[in-house]
C-alpha cells in the first residue's frame, strides 16, 4: 500500500504543479492586468516555487557535450558500451585525448539517485581520462523475469565492466560502492586477474562505519534488519515494468536525506523565491538545477538494500573480515598490486572521518608506497565529488595518484 499511496500523491501533485505553473505564467503576463496588482510578482514567484517542488522528476541526462581544457573547447562523445538488466556501462571521451590517456571506471552509488548525480565528477575527469561510469537501472523498471540483484551481483558487474575496459584501468568508487569496489579489487588481486585495476580511489565510502559514526550510521544500528524488511520495503505497482518486484523506494531515501537537513532545504527554496521576486532568474535556475537532480530518485532491489544495511552498517563485515562473495570470504590481505587512494571530506555528515581511511589499514599486505590518504578541508559529502572543491582540490590529487601508479 505504501507505493500505491505514493503514486496517488504523485499524480495529484503533478496536476497541482501544472496548475501552479499556469498560474505563475498568468500573473507575470504583461498583457494581463493581474500582473500589475501589487501582489502579482510575489504570488507568481510562490506559485513557481511550488510548481517546481511538486513536479515529477524522471531520469536526467548527462548532457556533457563539451569540456574546456586550458583555453580549448573539446567535443565529448557519450556512448553506452555494455547493456545489462540492472545497469549499463557508459563511456565518455573528449576529442584530442592523448592515446595513452588513462582509463577510469567510476562506480556510481546505487543509493537512490541516478548516476547523473556524478555529472560534475565525470565532466572533470574527462579532461585527462577516458571515462567509464556505471549507469544503474531503476529497479522498478526491471521486469521480474530478470531475476534478483544483490551485493554479489553488484561485484560481478564491476568485474565484468573492468574486463570490458581491459588491463591497466583505474577505478573510482563514490560513497556506497566503495565496499563492493574494495571487495572486487581483493577478488581480482587474489585471482591475479589480468584486468585488475591499477588504482582504486574510494571517496567518502562506508568501509568501517564504527569510525566517527554519523546520523545515517546510527539509524542503521538502532533497529534490527527485520524492522527494515517490514517497514521500508514495498512492492512495485502494476503501472511499472518491474511490477511485483520488492524494492526499497527511492522516494523513501529522498525523504530520509532531506529530513537530515530540512532547514537548509527550506531555506534554499525561500532563497529561490526571493531570487524570483527580484527577477534574478540565473540564481533561481541554479537552485532549480540542483533540485532537478536531487529529487530525481530511483528504487533499489530489496535484496541489495537489505544486504547492504546488514553487512555494511550492522555487521561491519568488511573490517571484521567476514564479508562473503559467492560463498567465499573476501580476503583483503590479497590486495598486493592495486594502489589505493582514500579521500574523505572534513565535514562529511554521511560517511564520517576515518571510515574510508580504514581501507588503508585493512589492505595490510599492500606496500605503503601504494597508499595515499587525502582529506578535503571544508568539504561535505557532496563536496568531495562535485563543485569547486572537487574540481580544484580533490580531482588533481586523483589525477596525480593515477599518473603515479597506472600503466
Amino acid at each position: 500500500m505504501l507505493y500505491h499511496a505514493y503514486e496517488m500523491q504523485r499524480a495529484w501533485l503533478s496536476s497541482a504543479s501544472a496548475w501552479a505553473s499556469i498560474g505563475a505564467e498568468l500573473l507575470t503576463n504583461p498583457r494581463l492586468p493581474m500582473g500589475y496588482m501589487g501582489l502579482g510578482p510575489a504570488a507568481a514567484s510562490a506559485l513557481e516555487v511550488f510548481a517546481h517542488a511538486a513536479a515529477p522528476y524522471g531520469k536526467p541526462a548527462f548532457g556533457i557535450e563539451t569540456v574546456t581544457v586550458g583555453d580549448t573547447q573539446h567535443a565529448v562523445t557519450e556512448a553506452t558500451v555494455v547493456n545489462k538488466p540492472f545497469g549499463d556501462l557508459k563511456r565518455f571521451v573528449r576529442d584530442d585525448l592523448p592515446e595513452d590517456a588513462p582509463k577510469l571506471l567510476i562506480i556510481a552509488p546505487m543509493s537512490g539517485h541516478y548516476a547523473t548525480l556524478l555529472r560534475g565528477t565525470v565532466e572533470r575527469m574527462i579532461d585527462s581520462c577516458e571515462v567509464y561510469i556505471t549507469d544503474w537501472a531503476d529497479a522498478k523498471t526491471v521486469p521480474q523475469h530478470e531475476g534478483s540483484f544483490d551485493l554479489d551481483d553488484y561485484i560481478d558487474y564491476i568485474i565484468e565492466f573492468l574486463e570490458h575496459i581491459g588491463p591497466n584501468a583505474n577505478m573510482m568508487a563514490v560513497c556506497q560502492p566503495s565496499v563492493p569496489a574494495f571487495a572486487a579489487t581483493a577478488i581480482m588481486n587474489r585471482d591475479k586477474h589480468p584486468c585488475m585495476p591499477d588504482t582504486l580511489t574510494m571517496m567518502g565510502g562506508p568501509i568501517d562505519t564504527r569510525e566517527s559514526p554519523t546520523t545515517v550510521n546510527d539509524m542503521a544500528m538502532e533497529r534490527p534488519i527485520s524492522w527494515f524488511r517490514q517497514t521500508v520495503i514495498a512492492t512495485v505497482p502494476m503501472n511499472h515494468r518491474g511490477a511485483g518486484r520488492r524494492v526499497y523506494p527511492g522516494f523513501l531515501q529522498l525523504a530520509s536525506f532531506m529530513s537530515m537537513n530540512l532547514g537548509a532545504h527550506m531555506l534554499s527554496h525561500y532563497e529561490m523565491f526571493k531570487h524570483l521576486t527580484k527577477g534574478d532568474d540565473d540564481s533561481a535556475q541554479a537552485t532549480k538545477d540542483f533540485y532537478d537532480e536531487y529529487r530525481a530518485v530511483c528504487d533499489m532491489t530489496a535484496e541489495f538494500y537489505l544486504q547492504t544495511v546488514e553487512e555494511v552498517f550492522q555487521k561491519h563485515s568488511i573490517p571484521n573480515g567476514t564479508f562473503v562473495h559467492r560463498g567465499k570470504v573476501v580476503d583483503l590481505h590479497e590486495i598486493k598490486q592495486t594502489a589505493i587512494l582514500a579521500v574523505e571530506g572534513e565535514r562529511d555528515d554521511i560517511s564520517g572521518l576515518g571510515q574510508t581511511k580504514a581501507a588503508l589499514t585493512l589492505a595490510d599486505k599492500l606496500s605503503e608506497k601504494k597508499k595515499r590518504y587525502y582529506v578535503a578541508e571544508g568539504a561535505g559529502h557532496y563536496g568531495i565529488f562535485n563543485g569547486s572543491k572537487w574540481r580544484d582540490k580533490v580531482a588533481p590529487v586523483v589525477e596525480e595518484f593515477i599518473a603515479d601508479h597506472s600503466g
